[in-house]
């Protein structure tokens, strides 16, 4: 069973750039399908992006993010990154990293495992 640590959110101006962290133990990270989800305030969490396991390491992201965030995963390192760039208020939410083995999508309801969520604030 694999545990899920995120880190590198915090407070950053409209059009700055954060790079989010997600340490993984516990398991054989190369075998899982990885996800970024959002939450904002008073909404339901939602996709943000994922990226298959072993080999060709494709991606896919929800529109709102796309050509602004990119994710990413060194297998070595057992950690998971999502670069994001052009930030924008409505990027203000609790961002989590999540885990699953076998689906590469964005439905977060087939993800069994998640962290416990890192904060990202955008001033205007």
């Amino acid at each position: 069973q694999v545990q899920l640590v995120e880190s590198g959110g915090g407070l950053v101006q409209a059009g700055g750039s954060l790079r989010l962290s997600c340490a993984a133990s516990g398991g054989t990270f190369g075998n899982y399908v990885m996800g970024w989800f959002r939450q904002a305030p008073g909404k339901e969490r939602e996709f943000v992006a994922c990226i298959t396991r072993w080999g060709g390491y494709s991606t896919d992201y929800a529109d709102s993010v796309k050509g602004r965030f990119t994710i990413s995963r060194d297998n070595a390192k057992n950690t998971l990154y999502l670069q994001m760039n052009s930030l924008k208020p409505e990027d203000t939410a609790v961002y989590y990293c999540a885990a699953n083995q076998r689906y590469w999508g964005p439905d977060k309801r087939l993800y069994n495992y998640w962290g416990q969520g890192t904060q990202v604030t955008v001033s205007s």
